[in-house]
């Protein structure tokens, strides 16, 4: 939670950080370029997926972890205190991107090596609902991300929150560096440690073990890429609400706020469901429903912006929308074997990240400004979740038969 909060915080005040690092002619060319910094953070994520997943498979998956939370909370604080462009010039855009980097590396590699330890830890019988506290932390993060923003924004004049305001929701982060280390620090290790020979053997038969596990890896792959399209564009909302719909600052976060905390009950709900009716069909149904509800949500939202609209429909949505991917995560886990897990899972998120979390929001700040329609979010969120109803259709069912058979 703390580290994905680092990660996100920065698009809830992308407009402020826009100002402070990227400012030019237009806001649409300082917003811009302000998205594409936060896109940078996706470059290094399959490095960090591939080098730190590898990393926990041979060595373990709390040293992995510890380097990524170091490396995270290093990064925070660089675009917490670097000055503004004002004061140092072109330096200022190229620390943060480079502070950017260093955190997508960071990123990449804590969600295979953490997923991978879940699973380890869990009991069979309830291995979807503790892996389901993976996706459910990132909800945690970003609901506090969105508090943050709500109080900022109910605090402090604009001015204020433009020139060091949004500096304060970083710097929380990084007040809460020493304490994640020290938790992760008492983690035990779930795999052994293998002597060396073996562990060369291990890292140059990774590649060749991962290739006979393609008829899930691919599925797989487009999964993330529908599920990370409709993570980053609903965090997208709080800048869509305030650029496009003009509504308030504070209606815009408290949006935001509303739909993760929804969206981290719908990540533990379908992590018990998965546990209880199969992998399967926790996918499959729901990611149905989010396929007929995405328009009409969003022709709500836009002929009639507001409160009501916003917080109901985008609650809705969120929930439904929330419940097939920690079906999957489990699903994928289980699938995979554990000498590859962490590095498989990692490489394959970071990648899908990458190539569509990363674009995703410049994706529609430029559909928006091309067509001129607000609904253009929506046609970009059915896309993907077309593609990953498909996917989870091809995915095996990893369910303790034991458990399907008492549902």
């Amino acid at each position: 939670m703390l580290e994905f909060y680092d990660f996100i915080t920065y698009s809830f005040f992308a407009i402020q950080i826009g100002h402070t690092f990227f400012p030019t002619a237009s806001e649409y060319g300082t917003l811009m370029l302000s998205l594409a910094t936060f896109g940078a953070g996706f470059v290094t994520r399959p490095i960090g997926g591939i080098v730190l997943g590898i990393y926990s498979d041979r060595i373990g998956r709390r040293p992995a972890m510890l380097l990524s939370f170091a490396l995270m909370g290093l990064s925070i604080l660089t675009i917490a205190l670097t000055p503004s462009y004002q004061s140092i010039g072109l330096a200022a855009p190229i620390i943060v991107i480079a502070a950017r980097m260093v955190q997508g590396f960071a990123l990449g590699g804590e969600v295979g090596p953490t997923t991978a330890y879940l699973v380890e830890i869990a009991p069979p019988a309830h291995r979807a609902l503790v892996v389901a506290w993976q996706p459910a932390s990132q909800e945690i993060a970003a609901t506090a991300g969105a508090l943050v923003g709500v109080i900022l924004t109910k605090t402090m004049a604009p001015e204020m929150l433009q020139s060091h305001g949004w500096r304060l929701a970083f710097l929380i982060g990084a007040v809460c560096l020493p304490f994640g280390l020290w938790m992760r620090r008492t983690l035990p290790e779930t795999i052994s440690h293998p002597d060396a020979g073996t562990a060369v053997k291990e890292s140059t038969g990774h590649l060749s073990q991962a290739r006979r596990h393609l008829g899930v890896i691919a599925p797989a792959l487009m999964i993330l890429a529908s599920g990370t399209i409709s993570t980053y564009v609903t965090q997208y909302i709080t800048t869509y609400a305030q650029n496009t719909l003009h509504v308030s600052s504070t209606l815009a976060f408290a949006v935001s706020l509303v739909s993760n905390g929804i969206q981290f009950v719908g990540a533990l709900l379908g992590g018990w469901l998965a546990d209880r009716l199969g992998r399967k069909p926790v996918m499959i149904w729901p990611q149905l429903a989010t396929l007929l509800l995405t328009y009409p949500t969003f022709l709500w939202i836009v002929h009639a912006p507001g409160a009501l609209s916003l917080l109901a429909g985008f609650g809705m949505l969120s929930i439904v929308a929330a419940l097939p991917f920690t079906a999957f995560y489990a699903t994928f886990t289980e699938a995979l074997p554990q000498n590859i897990r962490g590095g498989v899972f990692a490489t394959v998120y970071a990648v899908a990240i990458a190539s569509f979390g990363g674009t995703a929001q410049l994706v529609v700040t430029w559909l928006l400004h091309v067509t001129g329609n607000p609904l253009a979010p929506a046609w970009y969120l059915l896309l993907a979740a077309g593609v990953g109803l498909v996917a989870m259709s091809l995915m095996p069912e990893t369910a303790p038969v034991k458990r399907r058979g008492q549902a």
